[in-house]
């Protein structure tokens, strides 16, 4: 033995205090004649490392949390949790994933955001493991192109219909076999059924119209025509009509449009596209709903019967469940006498509302929900035409009958609405990874979980690198945050979408565990 000396090892908290464990460790010579190091210290398996002040557990700890918040919001929860440590040290903890020198046999891929609107990478998946293989910086063609020369052996690729992709594996990997992802194709479906429903909404709001005509009502105080002061979202909304038409009217194009106005050119086709009213129309119904937006149909009807007094109106809408003030009450009332709020017309489903009860499977809807939908279908033969369609495209997919799909398009291209014809036109352009993902098993399903729902980054951590238990505790926190009106849960989950892809997931269960007992004592409750 060569000597003793002190070494001061910092641990996990507790109670709430801050531990370090004082370790009187032995320094011993090295008898090889050939090793260079002349003296080496012992170490106490599981709690200390050599050139470390941190112990196991807690370097262990400190690596999950800078995993799933980064650096600076790091730093502030290890400030709350007596972890003594900064946000350069945290970032220093993460490492690299080591990437496999072989494709998986199924391969997933699909994209994901750095920030929603500006930057995205692409999440590469073994299907069949159900894990994440690789994550590339961007989603460019040469990216993908690149890895997929690098690694060989993907015989299945299963992505989505974005040409960059396809683009890729025609150049880098043409033996293997394309698959359109079905939760894409259901997605693309939706978005054509909502915009037919946009198209119209003039029919439901027709139909709306005449049953409140066709019903016997005595009209006492009939309204005064409406004045509505001009909001900003108006005079933009007119402003900007009144350009994109004026250049058009002047035979600019689309993409001359876009870069004069700086606007996307999904924007100007919109306005070329739509009427003023309908625009200035979707800019009202845009605008935040209050308290009363639930009563505003029955006070405008209870003022047109001759009921114009603000207290009398307050309290019949208190019975029917209002739990607003009256102040409200007597804004909308004297707003409906001088003309300057818009008075409540029938109420009609919303377009949103009307593609889930299309899109959801059969036999799903609750009652009220059938009615509802089979009111919208008379209104509208276009609206009943695209329920149809989407339906039996569902059970095309459901039953893997890929071999029906050129009969699904021919029957679209007869009769159909224009947003489901255009979505018929795609599949055709991709017509083979199409049939494919009608008809095989495989689908990119997996990395397609982490993008559509906002609260499922536990269902990602479930599925990618197997943190069971961190997701049970991880939905506790959500919940409970959420309950007690604060949203650091939610910071966790954006921060965590990139980094829970290639983050270890050793400690993340324990971690878990501690980030919903932390919460649940402030509560007063234990799990």
């Amino acid at each position: 033995m060569h000597s003793r000396y002190v070494r001061r090892v910092a641990e996990r908290p507790v109670m709430g205090r801050t531990l370090a464990i004082w370790l009187s460790v032995r320094r011993f010579f090295c008898d090889r004649a050939s090793c260079r190091r002349r003296t080496f210290v012992e170490q106490v398996p599981d709690l200390s490392e050599r050139y470390r002040r941190h112990s196991v557990g807690l370097r262990r700890w400190m690596r999950s949390i800078a995993t799933f918040l980064g650096g600076r919001p790091g730093e502030r929860l290890c400030r709350v949790l007596q972890l003594p440590t900064g946000r350069t040290h945290l970032l220093g903890l993460l490492t690299a994933p080591v990437a496999p020198e072989q494709a998986p046999r199924v391969l997933g891929v699909d994209e994901f955001a750095f920030r929603k609107g500006w930057r995205y990478g692409t999440v590469l998946v073994d299907i069949e493991a159900a894990r994440v293989v690789d994550v590339l910086p961007d989603r460019d063609a040469a990216t993908f192109a690149a890895w997929l020369r690098e690694h060989s052996g993907a015989e299945i690729i299963c992505r989505d219909r974005a040409s960059a992709y396809s683009s890729a594996v025609r150049e880098a990997a043409s033996g293997a076999q394309e698959v359109a992802d079905r939760g894409h194709l259901l997605n693309n479906l939706s978005s054509a059924v909502e915009k037919t429903c946009h198209q119209h909404r003039s029919c439901l709001r027709k139909q709306a119209e005449g049953d409140r005509i066709a019903e016997p009502r005595r009209i006492i105080n009939p309204l005064p025509p409406p004045t509505l002061p001009p909001t900003k979202i108006a005079v933009r909304t007119v402003d900007r009509y009144s350009d994109i038409h004026r250049l058009l009217g002047q035979e600019w194009s689309v993409s001359e449009i876009s870069r004069r106005l700086h606007l996307d050119r999904k924007t100007v086709r919109h306005f070329r596209d739509t009427g003023l009213d309908e625009l200035l129309a979707s800019a009202r119904m845009g605008r935040p709903k209050g308290v009363l937006e639930p009563f505003t149909e029955y006070l405008t009807e209870r003022f047109t019967s001759g009921v114009t007094s603000p207290t009398d109106l307050y309290r019949e809408v208190r019975e029917r469940g209002y739990q607003g003030s009256d102040l409200p009450v007597r804004r909308y009332a004297a707003g409906l006498r001088t003309g300057t709020v818009e008075p409540a017309r029938g109420a009609i489903p919303s377009p949103r509302k009307i593609t889930k009860w299309i899109m959801l499977p059969r036999g799903t809807l609750e009652r009220h929900e059938e009615d509802e939908l089979l009111r919208v279908r008379l209104a509208c033969p276009d609206i009943a035409r695209a329920c149809d369609l989407a339906r039996t495209f569902h059970d095309l997919l459901q039953h893997r009958r890929g071999h029906q799909l050129l009969a699904w398009v021919r029957e679209v291209e007869r009769d159909a609405p224009a947003p489901v014809l255009a979505f018929a036109q795609g599949l055709c352009l991709d017509l083979d990874a199409v049939t494919a993902g009608l008809t095989l098993p495989w689908s990119s399903g997996i990395p397609h979980h982490r993008q559509l729902e906002r609260h499922v980054i536990p269902r990602w951590g479930n599925v990618s690198v197997g943190a069971g238990e961190w997701a049970d505790g991880f939905d506790v926190l959500m919940a409970l945050d959420h309950l007690r009106g604060g949203d650091g849960a939610l910071r966790v989950a954006g921060h965590a979408r990139l980094l829970l892809l290639r983050g270890d997931a050793q400690g993340a269960d324990e971690l878990g565990q501690f980030f919903a007992e932390q919460l649940l004592r402030a509560e007063g409750l234990r799990l």
